[in-house]
């Protein structure tokens, strides 16, 4: 694990309104291992909003499905959205991609946002928010501090075509569209490595969540 020197928070911006809960950001490329990560933040009793989670909630509502059929005929069958087929609409054009999240970003915030205040309303201190693209999206100026999970591209391949699904052209073609692994480590508040055993992640895990003053229950 890498992480920075000083204060490894990332302090929010001055002119957005005080929060009563603060953000840990968690994100990695694929094939990671982010999901291992969130999974083990929730059994240290931490919150984890999953962003993936509450956009396939949101693209559910009847609302939004008519909306996407509008924008992207013929993705909706019988009531329920043919994923595959709208990310075979949309990949690699800048332009639906953006005609994508317009629709879909702003309601799944306000589920996150909702999530996070019933978080605070039970008196945790501290939320993560599972968020594939966060800096991407340009999400880590909102966040306290940004966890990162990273793994060599061969480790990360083998683990992605293990879960099937995506040929190897298909997840080098994904991976080489995100922002690239070194300055996603660049920016992170910690790197977790996550090359070699479950309990080397967990300590480097443990050992980042001493050093932002996050108490956990394991």
């Amino acid at each position: 694990m890498t992480a920075p020197e000083g204060p490894p928070s990332r302090p929010l911006d001055p002119r957005q309104p005080q929060r009563l809960i603060r953000r840990l950001g968690l994100t990695g490329s694929i094939g990671a291992g982010k999901s291992t990560v969130a999974r083990l933040l929730h059994a240290r009793g931490l919150t984890v909003l999953d962003a993936d989670e509450q956009a396939r909630r949101v693209t559910e509502e009847p609302e939004v499905l008519a909306e996407l059929e509008a924008a992207f005929p013929s993705v909706v069958r019988e009531g329920v959205l043919d994923r595959a087929a709208l990310a075979a609409r949309v990949f690699g054009d800048a332009e639906q991609v953006a005609r994508l999240n317009a629709i879909t970003h702003p309601r799944v915030r306000a589920r996150m946002a909702a999530l996070e205040a019933e978080a605070a309303a039970r008196g945790e201190a501290w939320v993560v928010q599972d968020i594939p693209l966060l800096f991407e999206s340009r999400l880590e100026g909102t966040m306290d501090a940004v966890l990162v999970v990273d793994a060599p591209l061969e480790v990360r391949l083998e683990r992605a075509l293990a879960r099937g699904g995506l040929s190897r052209e298909d997840i080098l073609a994904r991976d080489a569209r995100q922002m690239s692994g070194e300055e996603k480590r660049r920016r992170a508040s910690f790197v977790l490595d996550n090359s070699g055993s479950s309990a080397e992640l967990e300590r480097q895990l443990d050992e980042a969540l001493l050093q932002l003053g996050i108490p956990v229950s394991k």
